[in-house]
């Protein structure tokens, strides 16, 4: 959310921010909002002042005896009484509109973000590895999978509906092995602590990191008034709303491994076949809670760790920075990794990381007490997947695979694999 502050401050350059990101001047209206709620604030604080000042009045004039005096005064106490009660109220709801108008609009990008509209506006930021050069025609990972008989659409729909899988066998133990060496690699090479975190949030943490209110179509709620969370980036990142932390502890690098959960609205048509896109998924989420000075530096630390995983696995990738119009929401600047997918022969995004500055704590209510003294401030947020593992399992699969169908396991998976090197053609482990 943005700091109406700073929009009274630099209304031009607001916009200007705006434009970029395809919004119409707003500007205008919020401080016609915020003008509004302003006055009635301050007629309120009159209006108190006034009935203070009478009330001090009222004993006197009963000691004195100036019944009539008396009998003004009290009726002036009650009307003033009322008179604030009414506009607090009015106050309220003005500034509850000015909060729902400034919570759907995205924030700022940062001067480095190249100005687009769409993906094809994207920049190349860096190249990491070179496609397998492979003698036969490559299979897409679902080709591959339901040969082996262990990727099962058929029942998966039978069972919740279409955007859903069921793994089993080999590649289910794959999926797991990913799961498993992401983490243990996030915790051992790269720092981050691993948390293990709800699934069902209430309204308040959707909120705070930017689903809520304007992306409610994009996930799915209960009918107690739960939601299911996108990304463990809502968990994570609302360990720490309404808090003021000490700023010594900053930065805070969490990380956790969970079921997510999306409804792929306007989606229809794309990414049908296969996992590439599901309903239900599971990702290993990095989130970064920093210091304002030091976030910069933190998104490229974060950017690193998802290639790390990716350089381990010998997966070709390239590395985007998104343009203005590609981006998330919430995000300020964010970096694309995509990974090299020889069935579709082309690139496709296996993990996003974000700086997205004060937005999120702004919502939130996260701020920090500064080390060397001082008034509290925010705290910055970031967040990425270290990785989307089901995607990551597609690139594994359609990276290893063999002219007979068969799919040899990255080395650093092995030990998670009982020692296995390649998944047969027919869903066996071979050593």
């Amino acid at each position: 959310m943005h700091d109406i502050r700073a929009i009274r401050e630099t209304p031009d350059a607001f916009d200007a921010a705006m434009a970029r990101r395809g919004i119409e001047p707003v500007s205008a209206s919020l401080l016609k909002r915020d003008e509004a709620r302003r006055a009635l604030i301050t007629k309120a604080e009159n209006a108190l002042a006034e009935r203070n000042a009478a009330s001090k009045q009222v004993g006197k004039a009963k000691a004195s005896g100036d019944e009539a005096e008396f009998e003004r005064l009290r009726a002036l106490v009650g009307e003033k009484k009322d008179e604030i009660a009414q506009l607090e109220a009015e106050a309220a709801e003005a500034d509850g509109a000015l909060r729902d108008a400034l919570m759907i609009l995205p924030n700022l990008p940062l001067d480095d973000v190249p100005d687009g509209k769409d993906e094809h506006d994207n920049a190349e930021a860096s190249r990491w590895g070179e496609p397998p050069t492979l003698d036969f025609t490559p299979k897409e990972h679902w080709e591959l999978g339901e040969a082996m008989g262990c990727m099962d659409f058929e029942t998966a729909a039978k069972l919740s509906g279409s955007r859903f899988m069921l793994l089993s066998g080999a590649l289910a133990r794959l999926h797991r092995a990913l799961a498993h060496f992401m983490l243990d690699t996030h915790v051992d090479q790269n720092g981050l602590v691993e948390h293990w975190t709800p699934v069902l949030v209430r309204d308040e943490a959707m909120t705070g990191t930017g689903q809520l209110p304007k992306f409610a179509e994009d996930s799915y709620r209960t009918t107690n008034g739960w939601w299911l969370i996108p990304t463990a980036e809502v968990t994570l990142t609302n360990m720490v709303a309404g808090e003021t932390i000490d700023g010594a502890t900053l930065p805070r690098r969490y990380m956790a491994h969970t079921q997510c959960f999306r409804s792929e609205a306007g989606s229809a048509g794309k990414d049908t076949r296969g996992m590439l896109r599901q309903h239900q998924f599971e990702k290993v989420e990095m989130v970064t809670i920093s210091h304002p000075d030091t976030s910069g530096d933190e998104l490229e630390r974060m950017r690193r760790c998802a290639e790390g995983i990716l350089e381990a696995l010998g997966l070709a990738y390239r590395t985007m920075t998104l343009c203005t119009g590609d981006m998330g929401f919430g995000a300020r600047k964010t970096y694309d990794l995509e990974v090299w997918l020889p069935g579709q022969d082309a690139y496709r995004e296996i993990s996003s990381c974000s700086v997205c500055g004060d937005f999120q704590a702004r919502r939130m209510n996260a701020r920090f007490k500064p080390e060397g003294g001082g008034k509290p401030e925010f705290v910055h947020t970031l967040n990425g997947s270290g990785l989307a593992v089901g995607r990551c399992l597609i690139a594994v699969m359609e990276n290893g695979q063999r002219a007979d169908g068969s799919i040899s396991i990255p080395e650093v998976l092995r030990p998670y694999m009982g020692g296995a090197a390649v998944i047969g053609s027919d869903g066996t482990v071979q050593r």
